[in-house]
């Protein structure tokens, strides 16, 4: 039961916030400080999701073969290689530290 009190309490919240946001004025959102973190708010989140899923492992820090896989990406995407290379890349890295013992 308290399973389906949750899943009431977080559909209740997300409509909340969703009510919230329609509410806001339209002047505050033409502001060029709320459309600039409008833009930059969705690249932080994720680049923070991705390093917590890259370099943990529970509640401790680990360099593996992921973090190799991000490295060679990296240098991939400053070489301006394409999106589908650095993905390429990145697996491959990854697979082969990994088929090493990493």
């Amino acid at each position: 039961m308290s399973i389906w009190i949750a899943i009431g309490a977080t559909a209740v919240g997300c409509y909340l916030v969703k009510l919230v946001g329609l509410l806001v004025p339209a002047d505050t959102l033409e502001r060029p400080l709320v459309q600039r973190l409008a833009a930059l708010l969705p690249v932080a989140l994720l680049a923070a999701l991705t390093a917590q899923q890259t370099f943990s492992t529970g509640q401790s820090l680990v360099l593996d073969a992921r973090a190799a896989g991000v490295g060679a990406a990296a240098l991939a995407l400053l070489l301006r290689a394409p999106f589908l290379v650095v993905v390429g890349v990145a697996v491959a890295v990854t697979a082969g530290v990994r088929a090493l013992g990493g």
